[in-house]
């Protein structure tokens, strides 16, 4: 059977719309796939700004940001169909939206892009908020795209994305764990915004810089980092647990993005030492994909610190690299069409494994 399904993922780096126009063949339970086209919308000033601040809106603003970012969402799918010649090739979309609140705890996640306003733009049916099934079982509701991992890329034992936030997801005996790691590209683009860039361009910054050691120490004392997991991060942790730490030093923003550089690598380090097998008799393959897949220095340092472990770290092709999760987007849409779970709870901590996500339907049927 072919599904074509197109995915559309906000992360939490804030750097645009990554969407994906994927063909995925499922034979037998086996799944495969083509990613046709793909491409990053990047956001304007003025969108950048609207979501980095969706959380301190009074609650009616909030709500028309909600429709707002749904009715944008379908506008921007609309002209992605028109330039690339996609018309009624689209079977349906998987809109992950912008994460806002995120209190698993308290059995609420939240992700803003009205999927209503979507399939009333596009006339497709359209799949959203695919964390609320998991948070109200119980689950973090993150990470979703394990169940991804599971079907398309399942010859890896360790997985890890490196985007706004850094996720992490370890195979074993066909059983999958998974939880955020740390802050990676939300905190280096902001340290690099300070000194009038985008990003730090192949992590070049960072590598002028130099360690501070006490600042290292700060960041690698956060509580977080002994939790053990079914855990995941709300975009906030890293504007208020380290942007702090990060203020209390005054020390040039080079080193800044050295010492956090380093420390992200280390957390990486502790999290794969807690479940490697060094043993094994063949070298465990790790996969890195995401933004900070690209970030020569951060890969470097990744690299050194994994070097006496037995771990052989691959970065796939640019399109994968870029746009994994929008790809596992477009998948759980069609998961949740043919009413199949989408949501790993070996990775999340629910009560079971779940179908996820709402269904809105863009046509008259």
């Amino acid at each position: 059977m072919i599904y074509r399904a197109l995915g559309i993922m906000s992360g939490s780096s804030l750097d645009g719309l990554d969407i994906a126009f994927v063909a995925f063949h499922e034979n037998g339970g086996k799944w495969q796939y083509e990613n046709i086209k793909s491409t990053t919308i990047a956001f304007t000033d003025d969108w950048t700004n609207r979501l980095k601040n969706a959380t301190q809106l009074a609650a009616k603003d909030y709500v028309l940001l909600d429709t707002d970012f749904g009715r944008y969402i379908g506008q921007v799918v609309n002209e992605f169909i028109e330039e690339n010649n996609l018309q009624f090739q689209v079977g349906i979309i998987g809109s992950h939206g912008h994460t806002t609140f995120h209190f698993p705890e308290q059995n609420t996640s939240c992700q803003i892009g009205d999927g209503a306003s979507i399939a009333a733009i596009t006339k497709l049916p359209v799949v959203t908020d695919l964390r609320n099934m998991d948070v109200a079982l119980g689950g973090q509701g993150a990470p979703i795209i394990p169940i991804g991992e599971k079907l398309l890329w399942s010859e890896f034992n360790f997985l890890l994305n490196i985007g706004g936030i850094a996720n992490i997801s370890i195979k074993k005996d066909e059983t999958y764990l998974a939880y955020d790691i740390c802050s990676a590209n939300a905190i280096l683009n902001y340290l690099a915004n300070q000194l009038n860039k985008p990003y730090d361009e192949d992590g070049n910054i960072a590598a002028s810089g130099k360690l501070n050691t006490a600042l290292l120490e700060a960041l690698n004392a956060v509580d977080f980092y002994q939790k053990k997991h079914p855990k995941s991060l709300a975009n906030q942790f890293g504007w208020d647990i380290i942007l702090p730490i990060l203020n209390k030093f005054d020390i040039a923003t080079a080193d800044k993005l050295h010492t956090y550089t380093v420390h992200i690598a280390h957390q990486i380090k502790n999290n794969i030492a807690l479940h490697i097998d060094k043993d094994a008799a063949h070298s465990n393959q790790f996969l890195i994909t995401g933004g900070g897949a690209l970030n020569l220095f951060l890969i470097h340092k990744i690299k050194e610190e994994l070097k006496d472990m037995n771990i052989e770290v691959i970065i796939p092709n640019e399109t994968t690299v870029q746009f994994k999760e929008a790809i596992v987007m477009a998948l759980m849409a069609v998961l949740r069409w043919r009413e199949e779970n989408n949501v790993l709870s070996s990775v999340t901590g629910a009560q079971r494994n779940s179908v996820g996500g709402a269904m809105w339907m863009g046509q008259e049927f």
